[in-house]
Order: C-alpha cells, then structure tokens, then sequence
C-alpha cells in the first residue's frame, strides 16, 4: 500500500477487545502501519486469548501494551501519554462490554482508562452476536457515544461465531478506513465546506441493450471525493455507472445519462461552496433511443446524435447570480493541452481547470497515475508530475483551498470596506 498523505505520521492507538473478529484488527494494524501512521496497539487480556500479542508487534514494528500496571521503562504513565499523543484512537473491534465502559465513563483496564485520556476523534466498529448488539442495553451505549461526538459504525450482516446471520459482523476494512481517514480530516483546510464532485463516464442508450460511452473510469473523480473528505469537506459525489466503491462519507447519487448528471448537478448547486466536474460526459446523444432491442442487419446502421447538455456552462447562471460557487472543469486533450486547456477556461468562465493528455494509446483510461497541468483564472499554473490519483488529487485540491480562502478573504474585505 502506498503512503497516504492524511495518515503519513500520524498517531493511531488502536485498541483491540475481546471479540472473535479480533484477527481481523492485525490486517487493519498492517494496513495502517503500510500507509505510513504510527499505530500504538492496546489489547485487552480477552483479546491476547484470540490473538497473540507478537501478530500486532509484527506488523506494526511497535510494543504492544497490555497491563496497565507495568513498570515502564520511561517515568510516564502509559494511558495518559498514548492519549496525549494520540491523533485518533481507534476500537477495533470494539465487544459490547468496552462499549458500555466508554459509554458510561468506567475505566479498569488499560484501554477504557485511556479511552478516558484522550483528546483526539475515536472510532469505535462493533463486533458481537446480533442479539447482543440488538439489546437495547447496547443501543442505548452507542446512542450514548454518539451523542459525544464517537463515530460509531455500524456493523455489517452475515454470518456470525454463533452461527446464526444477523447485524454483529466486524464492519469491512474499507469502510472502517475510509472512517478513520473522515475522522483525521475533520479540521482539515476544508472543513466546514460541501463540494460537489462528478465522476465517471455518462452512457446514452441506443436501444434497452446497447448504450454509447467513453474510457473513463471514475477513479479520477473518486479520487478526489475521497481526499476533499480527508480534508474535512461535505461532499456530493455525483457517478456515472463504474466499478468503484464510494467514498465513505459521502452523500452519493447515482446517475447514467448526461441530462441525469446535468439535473442532479443543478440540484445540489446551490448548497455547493465548490463544483469539481471530473466526469467524462458524452458530448451527445442519440436523437431517439429505440424501445426495442433493434435486430442485427447486413446492411450500415445510421444513428442521428444530438448535443447534450453543456454542464459547465449551465451552471453559469448559478454562479453570476446570487450563489458563487467555485468552479472547476478538466480538459483532456490529445492535442495542444495547454491552449486548449486556457482556451476552455476562458471560454466557460472557469475559477480552475485540470488538464492532462490523453496519451498514447490512451493509457490515461483506467490508470492509477495520473500527471497533469492546473491553471486557474488569476493566471498562476502549477504541473504535478505523474503520481498516485490520491496524490494528484490532493495536489488539485491545495488550489481549490486557496481559491476558497481568496475568495473568503475578499468577501470579508468587501464588507470591511462597508
């Protein structure tokens, strides 16, 4: 796993219960470790009966801490030093008997002293036979957490130790990532504002079978919704159809056709501080779409496509009038990147706009990496040099910050000067 900018460095106490999911924290501990935070390791005593200590030692390349009571090698008391230095703690998996320790402030073991200590988000993922999370004694607990400002996530539905299928599964790792990441980013250069995010290829049916698209696999735009909630931000994620798994946190509305997209686009507009439209839309359309599957024939298939909507451009009007979103449009260009990228930022009356090359044989398509060029309208230009999309969009996203803070700054300015 490549090192991610919102965990490089930081410090995660991870804090392992007592709960046959409790293997599953070690591929967490890894996964974290690998993408670059420190993870300090806590096991209850019920923990280290499923999982041996060493497993957490292994990948973490740190001391795990069991015993409270341990004479230390530094003069510092260990639940209060984990929880001053911490960035986030995270339980995982959390039982119901440490929930209700949180909950109710007690504090007897390592964990729930230090759970008391910190001062940082926590995370907390469940993971307990569904009758004992259906109890309303838990409910109340984790109604209880959340009221405090806990993200709690909610467990997943499957088959579970005892061997009937209900809600107790330790939540997917990808989900409780994609929390602890939200978690960090919570007073990020972004926080307090909703960007709204495209992404995908739009697809325009021909009949009920076949439809016209383009190569573009979203991951751009996912990329980028993923690193503007890392960053605090509320974000809408507008997608055409793709294989990617959306972010989590955000608010997700599923489209296919460019008039689908442009719709739900003027929709969020206007609760929107940024509008990022990395999205390849179909530049047309077919005129009329048969209802019928049409049959193959030996002869040529004309087909009359129309233009479909210009998105960029009708959201003009949003933004001339009393709203002001920023706007941000991509130009990919298999020629001349650079005028036509200036060309369609003058033309659309773009804040910023994303160019990069389709290259060779259309290798941008599909592509982990991604290398671009970011100009905006005060005329600064910046090149990102070919990196992670996690990068690159981040990279995108420090441009979309200043604009935000410029425009902030003249706002308060313009009424200072009141």
């Amino acid at each position: 796993m490549a090192i991610s900018p919102i965990l490089d460095g930081k410090r995660i106490v991870l804090g392992v219960t007592g709960s046959i999911a409790a293997y599953k924290a070690a591929i967490l501990a890894s996964t974290l470790a690998q993408a670059g935070a420190i993870v300090d390791v806590i096991m209850t005593e019920a923990a280290t009966k499923l999982v041996g200590p060493l497993t957490f030692q292994s990948v973490t390349k740190r001391p795990v801490h069991l015993d409270m009571w341990r004479l230390m090698e530094q003069p510092d008391i260990t639940h209060v030093s984990l929880g001053v230095s911490a960035d986030l703690l995270v339980v995982a998996p959390a039982t119901a008997n440490t929930m209700a320790k949180m909950a109710n402030g007690l504090a007897d073991d390592l964990l729930s002293t230090t759970a008391l200590a910190v001062r940082c988000p926590i995370v907390v993922a469940p993971a307990m036979d569904a009758e004992m999370y259906e109890h309303p004694a838990t409910q109340e607990n984790v109604a209880k957490l959340r009221s405090r400002g806990v993200v709690v996530i909610d467990p997943g539905v499957g088959h579970l130790a005892s061997g009937l299928v209900g809600r107790g599964r330790l939540a997917e790792l990808d989900e409780i990532m994609g929390r602890i990441k939200w978690a960090l980013g919570w007073e990020g250069d972004l926080s307090g504002l909703s960007l709204l995010v495209t992404a995908g290829g739009t697809e325009e049916p021909i009949d009920p079978v076949r439809i016209m698209t383009n190569r573009s696999s979203g991951k751009m735009g996912y990329a980028l919704a993923e690193a503007a909630l890392e960053r605090g931000a509320r974000v809408t994620l507008v997608s055409a159809p793709t294989a990617l798994k959306p972010p989590v946190g955000a608010e997700c509305v599923a489209v296919e056709t460019a008039v689908q997209m442009r719709d739900a686009v003027l929709e969020k507009l206007p609760r929107a501080d940024a509008l990022i439209m990395a999205a390849a839309v179909s530049d047309y359309r077919v005129d009329q779409a048969a209802t019928q599957k049409m049959k193959r024939k030996d002869e040529s298939l004309q087909l009359t496509l129309v233009p479909n909507p210009d998105i960029l451009m009708e959201t003009l009007p949003a933004a001339e009038g009393g709203h002001t979103p920023l706007r941000v449009g991509f130009a990919l260009e298999s020629e001349n990147l650079e005028k036509n990228a200036r060309d369609k930022l003058a033309r659309k009356k773009l804040d910023m706009i994303v160019a990069n090359s389709v290259g060779a044989g259309g290798g941008v398509f599909g592509s982990d990496r991604n290398e671009v060029i970011i100009l905006d309208s005060a005329g600064r230009q910046s090149r990102v040099a070919l990196a992670s999309k996690e990068e690159v969009a981040h990279r995108i996203l420090d441009q979309v910050a200043l604009l935000l803070k410029e425009r902030s700054g003249d706002a308060r300015q313009g009424k200072t000067r009141k």
